[in-house]
């Protein structure tokens, strides 16, 4: 862990880990440990407006409690802000894992230590979260201008006057008055940049962090250094099951669900441009794009593809697409920045249900050749599968699976529908009576606790079955492993069928 400057840290921002108990065994080898976006973003603006930062970053170092709690005497910092954003959908909430064990471990060493939380989960149930006597505040959405006007007071008498921040006055739980969002005219200037400086490393910037096993190729060497980086922020849809949008949410009434906020603010290409050159210059070979909707306005990600053609950086880059945003003239310029893999999201093999679950926004168009479009433009394709949307029964479910196995892309992502808190099918879930997870773990989608939402016609434990089956099937499919040794070669192959030999346990299923 390092500060900014060597000065008494006014805020020292906090990764917490919660890889064991969220990916299981895959924990130890094939999932991917990412950058903290958010605490990187957070920390930066605040640094920028003169105050010592540090980062301490659990996630990437493997820290026990006993270790963190060491870390975080040593930094002495006026204010600790557990940060817990994710670039997945869920990620927030299950990030409340390792949140929660770390702030009960804190308080319970350093009683008197000042700690806050900021993060998607904080933002879709903020009096939840706040009433955990290890939290003495809560930010509210992003949480910059709140946590600037924090730093600036005293942590004590002004508290009652902060806007967007969550308290406990005399024991009872207080909600401030709202505060806005980084407008966009105002994203260069109040979010400046990420501080890459402030990660720990072993032996080179970022060798901490490793991409996802198939970004690389399904080769473990490449995997380091790596980086993942936004170049806007929020989506403008309101698919039911996903919850992006709601750390922009600026209302505290109840009944407030991502879909009410949605909306997308981008940095400027000069911006980008900047992040982009530090990376290259630390030695980042291995990018992600995290935006939600990258492949989506024209008039923003031309000019960052084609700084990246002109400086040739040589990263090997993914970014996110849906089925119905890309535009097949575009593909040769995505291609030449050096974005390989497109993570497209479709959902489900039933068009019917694919609708339901994204409120009709999705076209009707023809999957296959959408995908056949993107491979001829010599991009690779992470396709993206729900199994138990609402209406799901196991023919839908089924012809999910066959469509994966027919368009046998690269890779295939198959997740288990979470009513995630702050989606609009969490307020559905509640409105009907459905049955939802009882701890962080059961939103997990590859955790033992996990517990997916049942449908009208399955229960949960029929879907995760079906779920976990239908990876198995998948990914031992002697179509897919000649693909990936055509594609990427015998050493590759060979550790894909590694990979599927690791058999997820389940609560649910009797395990």
């Amino acid at each position: 862990m390092s500060n900014s400057s060597g000065r008494k840290l006014d805020v020292l921002f906090v990764n917490p880990d919660s890889s064991s108990k969220a990916y299981q065994g895959l924990a130890q080898v094939y999932s991917a440990i990412e950058p903290p976006t958010w605490a990187l973003l957070l920390a930066e603006s605040c640094r920028s407006k003169g105050y010592g930062v540090g980062i301490l970053d659990c996630d990437a170092e493997r820290l026990t409690l006993e270790e963190s709690a060491n870390r975080v005497a040593d930094a002495a910092a006026r204010l600790i802000v557990i940060v817990v954003y994710g670039q997945n959908p869920n990620a927030g909430t299950t990030s409340m894992i390792g949140a929660l064990a770390f702030a009960e471990h804190i308080k319970k060493e350093q009683p008197d230590s000042k700690i806050c939380i900021v993060g998607s989960h904080i933002s879709a149930l903020p009096k939840e979260v706040l009433a955990y006597p290890c939290f003495d505040m809560i930010l509210l959405n992003e949480g910059v201008y709140a946590l600037h006007d924090l730093l600036a007071g005293n942590l004590e008498s002004d508290l009652e006057t902060t806007k967007g921040i969550g308290h406990k006055r005399n024991g009872v739980l207080t909600l401030n008055e709202p505060q806005k969002v980084v407008p966009q005219e105002r994203m260069d200037i109040d979010m400046p940049g990420y501080a890459w400086d402030l990660l720990p490393y072993k032996e080179r910037p970022l060798d901490l962090y490793r991409a996802h096993f198939w970004h690389a190729d399904f080769d473990h060497k490449k995997r380091t250094p790596f980086a993942a980086i936004y170049t806007s922020l929020g989506c403008q849809f309101a698919c039911e099951f996903c919850m992006i949008n709601i750390v922009n949410r600026v209302d505290n009434s109840d009944g407030i669900n991502a879909g009410h906020s949605r909306g997308m603010r981008f940095w400027s290409a000069e911006w980008v441009g900047r992040e982009l050159d530090k990376l290259a210059r630390m030695g980042v070979e291995t990018l992600r794009i995290s935006d939600e909707m990258f492949f989506l306005n024209r008039k923003y990600y031309e000019p960052v593809l084609n700084h990246m053609i002109e400086q040739d950086y040589g990263f090997n880059m993914w970014a996110y697409s849906r089925i119905d945003t890309v535009r097949n003239d575009k593909l040769e310029l995505f291609k030449k920045a050096g974005v390989n893999w497109f993570a497209l999201g479709i959902e489900a093999g039933n068009q019917t249900i694919r609708q339901e679950a994204s409120k009709g926004s999705f076209k009707e168009l023809n999957i296959r050749d959408v995908c056949k479009t993107v491979r001829d433009s010599d991009i690779k394709i992470i396709s993206n599968y729900i199994f138990g949307l609402p209406e799901d029964t196991m023919e839908t479910m089924q012809q999910t699976l066959e469509l994966s196995l027919e368009l046998n892309t690269e890779m295939a992502n198959f997740y288990p529908c979470q009513a995630l808190p702050g989606s609009p099918l969490y307020h559905k879930a509640i409105a009907n009576g459905w049955a939802l997870p009882d701890s962080f773990e059961g939103y997990a989608f590859l955790s033992y606790e996990s517990q997916p939402l049942p449908t009208k016609y399955l229960t949960s434990a029929e879907v995760i079955k079906f779920r976990d089956d239908a990876w198995q099937t998948y990914f031992t499919n002697p179509e897919y492993l000649k693909l990936v040794e055509s594609h990427f070669g015998k050493e590759q192959h060979d550790n894909v069928v590694d990979m599927a030999k690791l058999r997820l346990k389940r609560k649910i299923l009797g395990d």
